[in-house]
């Protein structure tokens, strides 16, 4: 899953496609280096991001879904109803909810739309401030669980999981998740993990730096990493900015299966 912000305040890549011609562009782009979704975004939700209007979230990626639609896979990335609806009437048929709420939006759209349920304690805004569980792990798998089956029985078919890796998590949380991704998978809901240049990989690589935290520019071996880890552990879907990186890796994760599994015969 290729990510595409067109937001001016991402913490990673907002305000590097500015119309939609540089949008579209990047999309395709990403596409022909082996993105086989391209999530469009048209709200950040940064740690401390404020809302966007769903009226300037849909101007934003509205154009931008239509152009891509017609080449490739789109999935929106948003929690609100109106904008989900526009967007999956302008093409795209997988709905990446970070609310985990918008199950219904994704079955009335149709039998080919996709639903990713999302985990996140908290809001944007705030849900850095002091995220706690006693169990994050059981915590998140029961509440992803929940609501992936409420998914199933409101009519959708195509249902994903997301543990949402710097959500509402420290640190030690969003490893945690990631050092217990078979939990995740044992549930039988196919696994998307998104680690690509988060925070969390800035602070891991600045420990040998001698400094607080790597740039976001310079976070690709921890995104690529993690990302192998999450594939590994048999993750069905990866989220990234570095695209022809990330699908390199996951070409050597399908090798290294294939000859476990030739060995073992």
């Amino acid at each position: 899953m290729g990510v595409l912000n067109v937001t001016p305040d991402s913490f990673s890549d907002g305000g590097r496609w500015p119309d939609t011609e540089a949008a579209v562009a990047h999309g395709l782009a990403m596409a022909a280096e082996g993105a086989d979704v391209i999530d469009v975004g048209g709200e950040s939700t940064r740690p401390g991001a404020e809302p966007v209007d769903p009226a300037e979230e849909a101007r934003r990626v509205l154009p931008v879904i239509a152009a891509l639609a017609t080449q490739v896979r789109v999935s929106i990335d948003t929690r609100h109803a109106s904008v989900a609806e526009a967007a999956l009437a302008a093409g795209a048929t997988l709905l990446n909810d970070v609310s985990a709420s918008l199950a219904e939006v994704a079955a009335a759209a149709g039998a080919d739309v996709g639903f990713v349920a999302m985990h996140m304690q908290g809001e944007p805004a705030t849900m850095q401030e002091a995220p706690r569980y006693d169990d994050v792990v059981g915590e998140v798998r029961d509440f992803l669980v929940a609501r992936a089956e409420a998914a199933l029985t409101s009519g959708v078919r195509e249902v994903w999981i997301d543990p949402g890796i710097g959500f509402g998590k420290t640190d030690e949380h969003n490893l945690a998740l990631l050092a217990h991704l078979d939990v995740l998978v044992a549930t039988g809901f196919p696994v998307a993990i998104g680690t690509s240049r988060k925070g969390f990989l800035g602070r891991l690589l600045a420990g040998s730096d001698g400094i607080s935290v790597v740039p976001v520019a310079d976070r690709l071996a921890g995104s690529v990493a993690t990302a192998t880890w999450a594939m590994l552990q048999g993750a069905k879907m990866v989220r990234a900015h570095d695209v022809r990186a990330t699908v390199d890796a996951a070409h050597v994760v399908a090798g290294e299966i294939e000859e476990d599994a030739t060995c073992r015969r």
